[in-house]
């Protein structure tokens, strides 16, 4: 997982946007994560373009967006660096046939090697090449959102400026 990780957030910071938002992202079926991502030039090219189609102004829009996996461009980032990922996956047991505390710890099993993945790459420095750390809030999440979610970002952040507005704007 983390190499998949690794390929993808390198292959994307080559475009040398200001990234504010990164995540490995899964369902709560827990199904193989994905990459999205948003940086501030992204979410303005975004922005202007779905508030054309939209009585929305340019910053409302900015404002509806700036936290959804699913509407950044990035969503699905480098999913062809997850093929192994996936088939590790579906070598496991099937969670959609487990039940009660089993489906419940295979949930936290993929959960945790993602939070670990995030967290390895951060440590290497990966998620402050084209900003500073302070200014990316990093993120394992659950779709659609989950308590969880805020454990594991208070875990990968610390402190962080982008974690605080996250904590505040997502309304998670």
């Amino acid at each position: 997982m983390v190499n998949a990780a690794r390929k993808s957030f390198l292959n994307l910071f080559k475009n040398g946007e200001r990234d504010y938002y990164c995540t490995l992202y899964t369902t709560g079926e827990g199904h193989a994560p994905n990459v999205s991502a948003w940086s501030w030039e992204a979410l303005e090219r975004e922005a202007t373009k779905q508030a054309r189609n939209s009585n929305n102004s340019q910053s409302e829009k900015a404002a509806l967006i700036k936290w959804s996996y699913a509407d950044s461009p990035y969503c699905c980032f480098g999913e062809e660096y997850f093929t192994n990922v996936c088939q590790y996956l579906n070598d496991r047991p099937n969670i959609n046939v487990l039940g009660g505390e089993k489906w419940q710890q295979e949930l936290t099993f993929r959960l945790t090697a993602m939070e670990l993945a995030m967290k390895k790459l951060d440590e290497e420095g990966l998620f402050a090449l084209n900003q500073t750390r302070d200014a990316i809030c990093i993120l394992v999440e659950v779709m659609p959102p989950d308590e969880v979610n805020i454990e594991i970002a208070l875990q990968l952040n610390q402190s962080s400026t982008a974690l605080q507005q996250w904590l505040v704007e997502a309304d998670e």
